[in-house]
């Protein structure tokens, strides 16, 4: 497995990168909303994967992200790559401040203050009518490209993969994955959980942010309900749950898997979809706790953290 699984990587990543090459419009939208995907589903695991932490408002940063993004090419002009990037720092900023304080509630607490936030965001951004536009929502100027998205996207939910990768495998998530498993017994190993908490939640939030300003700029208009909806949270959720989480390939199996079920099911049954999708959400908690690559780890002896 060790030999082949790099250059299967190497092959898909080529094929990715071609892709648009050939491609519909259509096609090349249904991929950067699959790398939106698994970037987002891979964040979510950076934080409540390896530390057992749970945020049930982590589309805050993706809001936060798309806004902070969008104002600052609509009223400083900046390019749109510059822009995205803002945003992720701008989601980090906003996960250290709520981070060092929300961090140090232990079990359901921190999940209730998480998802609070995502609805105080909405509110602040729907009063500060001037510079967000309010509820009528914020107008981009036109741009037409899918492309450079595309690929910039799929950037980001490589790179997000890359550093849950470097994590799970050195000290650092080593010490992450020791605080899911018992934080009262880290902490009497001497781990400074607090900060390493701390770092995990920076991490997680800088992804959404940048995807938020890239999905802003892909579509042209944001308003407080297209960026802050829970269901994007649950669906991350979701998609690592159901590919494994605290996993490196988990969340991308588990977005892949998701993306493509909710792709057909929307086409084929349009109001049944969200019943469907509720059966798996509840299939995986009873029947797959650990996911799919915890099956596969089981029955093939498959390395944990893989």
């Amino acid at each position: 497995m060790k030999r082949w699984f790099p250059v299967g990587l190497a092959v898909l990543a080529v094929g990715l990168a071609l892709y648009p090459l050939q491609a519909t419009g259509y096609g090349v939208r249904v991929m950067l909303q699959l790398f939106m995907w698994v970037a987002l589903a891979q964040s979510w695991n950076l934080i409540s994967g390896l530390t057992g932490y749970v945020s049930f408002g982590h589309v805050v940063f993706f809001g936060t992200g798309a806004y902070a993004s969008s104002i600052l090419i609509v009223t400083l002009g900046w390019t749109w790559p510059l822009a995205c990037l803002g945003g992720g720092v701008v989601a980090a900023g906003l996960a250290f401040l709520i981070g060092w304080p929300c961090l140090r509630l232990k079990g359901p607490y921190f999940a209730i203050a998480t998802l609070g936030l995502n609805e105080v965001m909405r509110v602040v951004v729907s009063y500060y009518e001037g510079l967000t536009g309010g509820g009528n929502g914020l107008s981009l100027p036109t741009l037409h490209a899918s492309v450079e998205i595309y690929y910039a996207m799929g950037l980001v939910a490589a790179a997000v993969t890359a550093v849950t990768y470097v994590i799970v495998t050195s000290r650092f998530g080593l010490r992450l994955m020791t605080i899911r498993e018992d934080e009262v017994a880290a902490e009497a190993m001497g781990i400074d959980t607090l900060r390493y908490k701390l770092y995990a939640f920076l991490l997680s939030a800088a992804a959404p942010g940048i995807v938020g300003g890239l999905s802003a700029r892909d579509q042209g208009y944001i308003e407080p309900l297209s960026v802050f909806p829970l269901i994007m949270t649950i669906t991350m959720i979701v998609m690592a749950l159901f590919g494994g989480k605290g996993t490196i390939w988990g969340p991308v199996l588990g977005a892949a898997a998701l993306f493509a079920f909710q792709e057909v099911v929307w086409a084929r049954f349009i109001y049944l979809h969200q019943l469907l999708f509720g059966a798996i959400i509840v299939g995986v908690v009873l029947l797959m706790p650990r996911g799919i690559l915890g099956v596969l780890q089981q029955k093939y002896n498959l390395p944990r953290t893989i």
